[in-house]
């Protein structure tokens, strides 16, 4: 969507917003605001929903944790009244701790998933307070309609980047978030001054003292499934993938527990996000990942609370990596939630899966691998290439034969990888742009020199209009050697 296309969007649907005052024209918005509104749509944010990421433990004896949190702490003593909310980032947008006394405000905020463990960088919720303080590095305040999403226009917030005083590295920002009602005129003043305190603080208590690194591995994400018309859309898909996604949305309507198994990488989570989005499209989905053996305890802590939460939806993914006693606890949560949980996990094999969590489940649904789905392969890549350039990008005839040809041992998920690497350099995707083993036909595993060799012969003839002559004189071989080579590597030549 074209900014001036973003604009004309808020105008129409202002109506429909609690916001006080006109709209702000978008001839009159900052340069900073419309390229962050420019970068948001290159990223493919939603206009209307914000779904950014939850993620799971963070370090929480770090400098500017312990001292950040002091510092809102004291000023939440001050501001307790007051519809403010006070909040700790990390450097990528997560969101550490959530500071109110204004529960209204808080459970409007849940509602846009702007709480501890949702990351709400630039990329992920789009122009907003915080994700432009971190993007900018500078302080910086997003009033109502100047948010991207649509979700955001009844928040007015402030942020303020905090940086280590001894290194000058980002570790993260204050942010505070009020109604977009309320007066913001010393909102942005009162960030500033809980930053510049936190890194008063920090100064203060580093004597001697080496920083830690913020070790997080992901628990839970909000789960999308996108939809999207044109070319890439996950509609068009086979029988095999079309199937699986019927029979899950069925048991999922019915109220089962769907278990969605096959080889990782081939779309489990993806089938059950799917069906639940089309099944229930206001439910709120989050997906768990099994944690390090040191944060278990932590991550069980997180599925009381979300378990409870209406319109919310959990997929547990890879569960046969969970230890029995965790899977036990787990099961004991889901079954004593207070009512019942729209609840599904993912596994490589149905018998793998700890007896404690199989016994839940209702209805298992197979999931193929990408090679036997090889119709899949190009609407996949139109889809992942899509996201990742935020427009349309083609591909050359050879770039096609090379995708549908490959096996994909790492199924969707390294197709996607590929794509996506290929579609950040290009608006057209050649043999050229993909990895040396999509260009080479099946054969013995290459050792480490005769792969290095292959993708070099690769690089070169893949240049437009070099010449088999001028091939053979740059990598030093004859052209006999090279045709040999072209053979034994199963290379392709055609453009």
């Amino acid at each position: 969507m074209a900014i001036s296309e973003r604009a004309l969007l808020h105008q129409r649907l202002g109506s429909q917003l609690p916001i006080e005052g006109d709209l702000t024209p978008v001839s009159a918005l900052p340069e900073r605001l419309l390229a962050s509104w420019q970068r948001s749509e290159e990223y493919g944010v939603s206009v209307e929903d914000v779904e950014p990421v939850f993620t799971g433990t963070f370090d929480q004896e770090s400098l500017f944790f312990q001292c950040g949190r002091e510092v809102l702490t004291d000023l939440h003593r001050t501001l307790a009244a007051e519809p403010i909310s006070l909040m700790l980032t990390d450097a990528e947008g997560l969101v550490l701790n959530r500071l109110s006394g204004d529960h209204s405000l808080l459970r409007a905020l849940d509602a846009v998933h702007l709480a501890p463990g949702f990351a709400y960088s630039e990329r992920e919720a789009g122009t907003n307070g915080l994700g432009l303080a971190l993007a900018d590095r500078v302080p910086t305040l997003v009033r109502a309609e100047e948010h991207y999403s649509l979700s955001l226009c009844t928040y007015t917030c402030a942020a303020v980047p905090v940086l280590d005083p001894r290194t000058g590295r980002l570790e993260g920002s204050v942010n505070l978030t009020t109604w977009s009602s309320s007066s913001s005129e010393l909102l942005l003043a009162l960030a500033q001054s809980a930053a510049n305190n936190t890194a008063v603080l920090m100064l203060a208590r580093s004597r001697g003292r080496s920083p830690r690194p913020t070790p997080r591995g992901e628990v839970f994400r909000v789960e999308t499934a996108r939809l999207e018309p044109g070319s890439g859309t996950l509609r068009s898909l086979s029988t095999s993938w079309t199937s699986a996604l019927s029979l899950t949305k069925t048991a999922l309507a019915a109220g089962r527990v769907v278990a969605a198994v096959g080889e990782p990488g081939s779309g489990r989570s993806t089938v059950l996000a799917q069906a639940e989005r089309e099944t229930r499209p206001r439910e709120r989905i989050l997906a768990a990942s099994p944690p390090a053996p040191q944060d278990v305890e932590a991550w069980l802590s997180l599925w009381t609370p979300e378990l409870g939460k209406p319109h919310t939806a959990v997929v547990l993914c890879d569960v046969d990596a969970l230890p029995a006693w965790v899977a036990e606890r787990l099961r004991d949560l889901v079954l004593h939630a207070g009512g019942p949980v729209p609840f599904s996990m993912t596994a490589e094999r149905f018998e793998d899966i700890p007896a404690a969590l199989a016994s839940l489940v209702d209805t298992v649904v197979q999931v193929s691998p990408l090679r036997d789905r090889p119709t899949d392969v190009l609407p996949l890549a139109r889809y992942a290439a899509r996201r990742a350039r935020g427009r349309d990008v083609d591909f050359t005839p050879a770039a096609q034969r090379a995708l549908a040809d490959y096996g994909w041992p790492g199924n969707v998920e390294q197709l996607h990888r590929v794509v996506k690497d290929a579609a950040r350099r290009t608006d057209v995707i050649d043999v050229g742009h993909l990895p040396g083993e999509l260009r080479s036909g099946p054969g013995h595993r290459l050792t480490r020199i005769e792969a290095f060799e292959r993708d070099e012969i690769i690089r070169v003839l893949a240049r437009p209009g070099i010449s088999m002559k001028a091939a053979a004189a740059e990598l030093g071989m004859s052209r006999a050697t090279i045709y040999r080579k072209i053979a034994q590597y199963g290379i392709r030549t055609d453009g």
